[in-house]
């Protein structure tokens, strides 16, 4: 099968080296599952047998990574892309408002560190009731949040920062841990960043659920930047192991369908264009129908307490 694919996976120029055990439980017994071929360059995934975590293996190497979030990524410019969240802030900030509100029932207020904070929207609401800080990897988007914040925004990742051990109430990741070639590290650098009671709260996809199940590497979860693939159940078990005293899990969100619903106005061009409200709403209420880890569609949030 690799034979006849044209992209050599050992090339130093895009590929770093293959990674021979897993990554979150260090077991060897690792096997390819998918190789994605509709972005250029292409990509594989594997798998541990032995705990279930997917991962890109191997992963590109740190230049390929930089040229991935780039203006043209935010501009809808690419293959790769993102929506640049200042287009729909207004509708964006219905979801935030509400993720804010639901985050201080545990913890009203202190430091708040948001991992992946783009140009700062979630930010903006917390700074109502937090300090807030930010990291940004791409110079793109960061220097937007950091004309706002500041000092508060490190464009760069968490292993370059210089925070204080138990300096934040509050640690965000949205959308952010699948990203990350070293989640492992990552969550331990988190646990130690928080004070007593924090709380981490991570949004990613669970790949137990139905949804990438039935579209298997059609899963649009696959994609160049992403580099780590959970399960509900081994990031339960990461998060537990790394110290956290509790773990709730949401399904599909914390925040509720209302928000959703608000948000996705956004691109509405007319009325007819509000029959997307039963798609959203239909997929708000099967992600509730789940056994143990597995679910009907693979969204989660979870927040871990230190």
């Amino acid at each position: 099968m690799e034979q006849n694919h044209p992209y050599n996976f050992e090339d130093p120029q895009i590929y770093n080296n293959l990674l021979e055990y897993c990554p979150i439980c260090g077991k060897k017994d690792i096997k390819l599952k998918y190789i994605i071929r509709r972005y250029n360059p292409a990509f594989k995934i594997d798998i541990c047998k032995d705990c279930g975590f997917i991962f890109m293996n191997p992963q590109f190497c740190d230049k390929i990574v930089k040229k991935l979030y780039k203006k043209e990524y935010y501009r809808n410019d690419t293959a790769y892309s993102y929506q640049d969240e200042r287009d729909i802030e207004d509708y964006a900030s219905y979801v935030w408002e509400k993720r804010i509100k639901v985050l201080r029932k545990y913890a009203a207020n202190g430091n708040i560190l948001d991992i992946g904070s783009a140009f700062g929207g979630l930010l903006k609401v917390a700074s109502k009731y937090f300090t807030p800080y930010g990291i940004e990897f791409s110079e793109y988007s960061g220097s937007f949040a950091k004309e706002i914040f500041n000092e508060n925004i490190h464009i760069g990742t968490l292993d370059d920062c210089n925070f204080e051990k138990d300096s934040f109430s509050v640690i965000t990741m949205i959308e952010t841990l699948e990203h990350l070639k070293e989640p492992v590290k990552t969550i331990k650098q988190c646990y130690k960043l928080l004070k007593d009671r924090g709380i981490l709260v991570i949004q990613t996809a669970n790949m137990q659920g139905l949804q990438a199940k039935i579209l298997k590497d059609r899963y649009s979860y696959y994609m160049p930047g992403h580099f780590s693939y959970f399960t509900r159940d081994n990031l339960y078990s990461l998060l537990k192991k790394e110290g956290f005293r509790r773990v709730k899990i949401f399904h599909p969100v914390e925040f509720g369908l209302l928000p959703k619903l608000l948000k996705s106005r956004s691109d509405f061009k007319s009325l007819i264009d509000y029959r997307k409200w039963l798609r959203i709403s239909i997929y708000h209420f099967i992600s509730k129908i789940r056994y143990k880890g597995f679910s009907l569609t693979s969204s989660m949030v979870l927040y871990a307490f230190k």
